[in-house]
């Protein structure tokens, strides 16, 4: 069975940082893209940032870059994203997803996990 689940989630403080991880199981992860997305209250999802099958990141959400940072253990079947100086903005449910080869863009057979929330408040 083919199965992604997102750990690392919680309440933190704006300027704190956290490190979410996307464990998959029932595939091996060095042929798939894994891409993250983030839904606030209210508001759509969005895609956060992609780390292509070959290593290759993209940050796709301006309001992260310089703060969020894609990284995978393909030997370890993980991938993740560290988060650091966050802020109120950034609380939503973060997902992750898993596409098969290096594109990074999302399709009808893309994995996805069942998400963690991640709130930032003081």
């Amino acid at each position: 069975q083919l199965q992604l689940v997102e750990s690392g989630g919680g309440l933190v403080q704006p300027g704190e940082s956290l490190r979410l991880s996307c464990a998959v199981s029932g595939f091996t992860l060095d042929r798939y893209t894994i891409l993250w997305f983030r839904q606030a209250p209210g508001k759509e999802r969005e895609k956060v940032s992609c780390i292509q099958d070959w290593g290759g990141v993209y940050t796709f959400a301006d309001s992260v870059k310089g703060r969020f940072t894609s990284s995978r253990d393909n030997a370890k079947n993980t991938a993740a994203l560290e988060m650091n100086n966050l802020k109120p903005e950034d609380t939503g449910i973060y997902y992750c997803a898993a596409e098969y080869g290096g594109n990074c863009l999302i399709g009808r057979d893309t994995y996805w996990g069942q998400g963690t929330q991640v709130t930032v408040s003081s």
